[in-house]
């Protein structure tokens, strides 16, 4: 078991995209982090002062273009990653982390629960990072929070769970433009459904989520299956980042169902679209007591995510060492 070190634990952020951003904002407000340096590929960033970069006066470090010159000497680093969803396209980064004695944190969401699309990539981060005594996590707000950790501890309260439903609905119109794009809005229906089958639109990590609450709640699951299908506007929707005119795509609904011998046992339901009806988050456990949780607006994607990453960072340090899920964390801060 790694040992978690006195004082605050020294942090560097790979990947200075919004959500990176975000994160180092994060980071340089804890007081349990230090956030010591950042890494980016962007020679419009390396070089330049994270105080200039965040717009926060006073923030140490400078932007490296590689972690070995970020990490310099300093010992129990926690690398809080931001660079992609798709595990097979972040996994060397990964591994050069943990081989250099870094626990990691991931907004990756294949990370969350890598053991159903990739169990011999995920074996192989295990391996690596027992041998390097680190620990390696992958989480957010969704999955790692809303869909499946909050579901799993909900569900402590309750006898055998017959079956669990979780919906989360998010008004893209809070978010950033670049949200919006990506979940297809402005999009003619024709546009979306390419899209979806070339696997370049839809939420990442909704399944990963699905595996996570049927481990939390001790549900035997043995399919999953997934439908994305559009949001269309049905009246000109403005107020957004670009208007979304009617008939076009304000969004995506994406839903997942888990079975057991054809019995399903778990659905998961996400829409984030502009101008979405009620949003918010429900958790509903079918079981003795059950279980009728509410969120009223949702918990804030972007800020939220960065906060659970900073958040992680030092529980890690005293985690035991290998690939861990949200669901080996402790409960509280």
């Amino acid at each position: 078991m790694a040992r978690a070190p006195a004082g605050q634990v020294p942090v560097v952020v790979m990947g200075l995209g919004f959500i990176g951003q975000e994160i180092a904002r994060a980071a340089a407000g804890s007081a349990e982090v230090d956030l010591v340096g950042a890494v980016d590929l962007n020679p419009a960033l390396v070089g330049r002062g994270l105080a200039d970069v965040l717009g926060i006066p006073g923030v140490s470090g400078t932007v490296s273009a590689d972690l070995a010159s970020a990490v310099g000497r300093r010992k129990g680093v926690v690398l809080l990653h931001a660079t992609g969803s798709r595990l097979p396209q972040v996994a060397e980064q990964l591994l050069e982390a943990v081989r250099a004695g870094l626990s990691v944190v991931s907004t990756c969401e294949e990370l969350a629960f890598p053991y159903l699309k990739h169990p011999e990539l995920a074996a192989k981060l295990d391996r690596a990072a027992q041998k390097a005594g680190v620990a390696l996590l992958g989480t957010g707000v969704n999955p790692g929070f809303v869909l499946d950790r909050l579901v799993a501890v909900a569900g402590q309260v309750c006898g055998p769970v017959r079956h669990v439903s979780a919906t989360r609905v998010v008004d893209a119109r809070s978010r950033r433009e670049g949200l919006q794009r990506k979940v297809g809005a402005g999009l003619t229906e024709a546009e979306f459904l390419d899209l979806v089958d070339s696997e370049k639109i839809g939420h990442v990590g909704l399944v990963e989520s699905a595996a996570l609450c049927a481990a939390g709640l001790g549900l035997d699951v043995d399919d999953f299956e997934e439908e994305i299908a559009p949001v269309i506007a049905e009246e000109d929707i403005p107020g957004a980042a670009f208007p979304v005119p009617a008939g076009r795509v304000a969004g995506i609904s994406q839903t997942v169902v888990g079975t057991d011998d054809g019995q399903e046992r778990i659905r998961l339901e996400l829409t984030i679209a502009v101008g979405a009806d009620r949003p918010g988050d429900r958790v509903v456990i079918d079981a003795d007591p059950k279980v009728d949780l509410e969120i009223r607006g949702g918990v804030a994607g972007d800020r939220a995510t960065a906060n659970l990453v900073v958040n992680a960072a030092p529980r890690l340090t005293a985690a035991e060492s290998g690939l861990l899920t949200v669901l080996d964390l402790p409960a509280g801060r």
